[in-house]
């Protein structure tokens, strides 16, 4: 029995079915196939990190149109997916890293960007009373803040399926063939067919991609995160730092979820990952620099998420450039949740109306040598 409909994504995750379910809203009717379950990997386990702030300038018009969407979530899917607007900061410990923040925010208002803004010392306290005082100032983006990645995902499913999208779970796309006008995806479990395919894969996405003869440089990595038990509430915006590792936000329950980017070591065809306990010290500790109050606080739990990081650490989005009707919305680096609401109507867009209305030239599949891993 073949399963058809008019368009197959690989992979299910937010990106995956915010694809879905903006094709759905156009009238493309989709068929998910997930090797997993929905939200398994990175879009289930990440912080939830809803930001502009520090974008690499590339991505900051996705990242502005994706903001307009998650103000209205609830308007999109009928959950409010746990997102609180409660701001975000960058902290800077030294002068060097005030500066480099203030180029930054200079290039950008430049570039007609005006929701990075820079605070003094006095600013900074008044937003994190519990910083620590050698702290001098930084980076501020109001509007931004941070949701719940799991109850997203599974939103974006929940509305996906009652417009009509299909999803498959546990089955595993072993076989990509144009035929004609038709994409035949062969799986463990039987045949789907449909003239369009989205490739949404994640960390393995360049499996899909080398299928369709576009080779790409994708490594996977496990971002690794803490939470702590509850604590007394003490500081209410997202926190990153502008000279260390770290990002980390206080929950509505009173735990604080940590994490920054350390890393262990991932084995994605055993579908597990092995903790670096010295890179999550060093993140325990950045957090106890930073803010003291943290330094009594009890881990509780630790965990980390595979995901596909890119040379350049950007994304692949856009079409192939190789195969006819088919896109790729891959190799996010750890930072591709804030942007699923608005990549997916891009993809949906290109699929429906051939281009979008948003610069996705950077994420170019072809933009690499791929002798060498280099920008062309």
């Amino acid at each position: 029995m073949v399963e058809t409909a008019d368009a197959i994504i690989v992979g299910g995750g937010l990106h995956g079915c915010s694809t879905a379910l903006h094709l759905a809203r156009r009238g493309v009717s989709s068929m998910v196939i997930e090797k997993d379950h929905v939200g398994r990997h990175a879009s289930g386990v990440n912080a939830g990190g809803v930001r502009r702030l520090g974008r690499d300038y590339a991505e900051v018009p996705l990242s502005a149109a994706s903001i307009e969407l998650w103000h209205g979530i609830e308007d999109l899917v009928d959950d409010d997916c746990g997102f609180h607007a409660t701001g975000q900061v960058k902290v800077a410990e030294t002068e060097n890293e005030l500066s480099a923040l203030s180029a930054r925010v200079q290039y950008l208002n430049g570039l007609g960007y005006d929701h990075e803004v820079m605070v003094d010392r006095e600013t900074l306290f008044d937003l994190l009373p519990a910083v620590a005082p050698h702290c001098i100032g930084g980076m501020y983006v109001a509007g931004d803040g941070y949701a719940d990645p799991a109850r997203t995902t599974a939103a974006f499913r929940r509305k996906g399926e009652s417009l009509g999208v299909r999803f498959f779970e546990g089955i595993r796309a072993t076989g990509f063939v144009r035929k004609g006008r038709v994409w035949r995806v062969s799986t463990s479990d039987g045949q789907f067919e449909a003239p369009v395919l989205v490739n949404c894969g994640g960390g393995w996405s360049d499996r899909v991609a080398a299928a369709l003869d576009e080779t790409v440089p994708l490594r996977i990595d496990a971002l690794m995160m803490m939470v702590t038990a509850p604590m007394p509430p003490f500081v209410e915006p997202v926190v990153g730092s502008q000279g260390r590792k770290i990002s980390f936000k206080q929950s509505k329950n009173g735990t604080v979820i940590i994490g920054g980017g350390h890393r262990g070591t991932p084995y994605p065809d055993e579908n597990r990952t092995v903790m670096d306990f010295d890179g999550l010290a060093i993140s325990a500790k950045t957090t106890g620099d930073l803010f003291p109050i943290m330094q009594g606080a009890t881990i509780v739990r630790c965990w980390a998420g595979m995901e596909g990081f890119t040379p350049d650490g950007i994304p692949f989005i856009g079409p192939s450039k190789t195969s006819e009707d088919a896109y790729h919305a891959f190799g996010y680096c750890g930072h591709g949740f804030q942007l699923g609401p608005i990549v997916g109507s891009v993809i949906a867009d290109l699929v429906t109306q051939g281009s979008s209305n948003l610069p996705i030239e950077p994420f170019r599949i072809d933009r690499f040598d791929n002798s060498k891993g280099r920008v062309q």
